[in-house]
Order: structure tokens, then sequence, then C-alpha cells
């Protein structure tokens, strides 16, 4: 890869005014992420609903799973972590043919294999919003490469979109943050690899410290000052 010199916060933010009508109408486009006593605040069981939807989202029509989502929350009892886990293999069985949800199989037993994952650090932590509040602007990735290696299809977008749903601080690779970061030498190789997650992380971070802004205004900002920017920031 080559050197990277870091382009300033405050050119991005000039070319974000310039390209959406000016500073007036950029800043009604932001949305700012929750509070870490916020955080901590959000039930277990939200946590893993948020989870779960992304998971269904993931290669499916969004719009399909918001639609069924009522019934969603009724096959799984609200997503209470202990009554998930208590369900067997058979009892999921059952729900991945229940025609008012999406019957995939493999990702119905994500519930139960998510619920886990939040209910063992729920114990050592307290919750897992207790948990996922200790992460810091500038270790983001580490609760994204967390969230791959313990939970259940929650790699690549999956993870970080789940977090933004919730309202918690992160950057997103959207398409039009991936080319800039790869236009202008941030990142390159697997958009996912450690090295790339390492280098976008330490980007993020440095425009978070010149700026006092949040990880989510900052990937807005930066995908409205670049390309299509169609899609969330």
């Amino acid at each position: 890869m080559k050197e990277s010199k870091l382009e300033s916060f405050q050119s991005i933010y000039r070319r974000a005014c310039e390209r959406k009508g000016g500073e007036r109408v950029l800043e009604a486009m932001l949305q700012a992420p929750l509070s870490k006593a916020q955080i901590e605040a959000i039930p277990d069981d939200r946590f893993l609903a948020a989870m779960t939807k992304k998971v269904f989202q993931s290669g499916f029509v969004w719009r399909v799973i918001e639609q069924k989502w009522p019934d969603f929350e009724t096959v799984f009892f609200g997503f209470d972590i202990d009554k998930v886990l208590l369900m067997p293999d058979e009892m999921l069985e059952q729900k991945a043919s229940d025609k008012r949800i999406v019957r995939n199989y493999k990702k119905v037993m994500t519930v139960r294999d998510n619920a886990m994952m939040i209910k063992d650090v729920a114990l050592e932590r307290g919750s897992f919003g207790k948990f996922v509040a200790g992460f810091e602007k500038d270790n983001i990735t580490e609760l994204w490469a967390f969230l791959k290696k313990r939970g259940a299809r929650l790699g690549g977008n999956t993870g970080p979109y789940m977090l933004r749903a919730l309202g918690i601080d992160t950057f997103l690779f959207s398409r039009d943050v991936e080319d800039y970061l790869r236009k202008n030498d941030i990142i390159d190789g697997g958009l996912t690899s450690k090295k790339s997650l390492s280098a976008a992380n330490a980007a993020f971070a440095q425009w978070h410290e010149e700026s006092g802004r949040s990880l989510q205004e900052i990937s807005a900002i930066v995908a409205y000052s670049w390309g299509t920017n169609n899609q969330v920031a």
C-alpha cells in the first residue's frame, strides 16, 4: 500500500457541505448516537432482537423482514434470553417451518447461538450493554471482530449495521465510505482484514480527535463528501 497522508476532517466537511447544498442542509442530515449510559441501559433481549433482524435481513429483502417482525417477536418469546436458551433443537426446527417468519433453518439456529453469547457476556460484565459501552472510538472494530468471532453470522457488515440500528456509535463500510478509504490509500486488500480494520479505525479516530464528532456523524460526512452517497453512512 502506498503511504497515505490523511485528509483533514475540515477538508472533508467543506466538500460535503458543497455537495449537499450548504452547512445547514448537511447538519440536518446528521444523527447523533446514544450516550454510554443509554447503551448500558439497552436490555439484553433488544440486542438479541437486533442481531436476529440483521441476520435475517442479510441477503434478503429488508422490507419483508420488517413486515414480519411482530411475528418474529412472538415466535421467539420477545427474544427473552433465558426462554430462547431453553429451546431444544426440535423446537428450533419447528420454528424454522413457521410460516409467520422467514423459514431459514440455519438463520433460526443463530437466535439461540447469539443468545448464548449475550448470556455469557452478561454473566461476566453485568449486561451486554455494559460490555458494548466499554468500547471507545479508537477500538470499535475490536467490537466488530468480537461479534464476528463469538456471534453467529455477525461478520462482514451485519454486526456493524446491527450496532448502528440500535444507536450505538460506529462508522460503517458503506459503498461510498469504502471507496473513499481505498481511493485515498487508507485501506487496500480485504475490507474486513485485520490490517484494513485497524487502518480504517485509526483514520476515524483521528477525525474524531480533530472534530469532536461521533463516528456515526463522521461516517456520514465522509460518504456525503464522496461518490453517490445514496446509502446509510
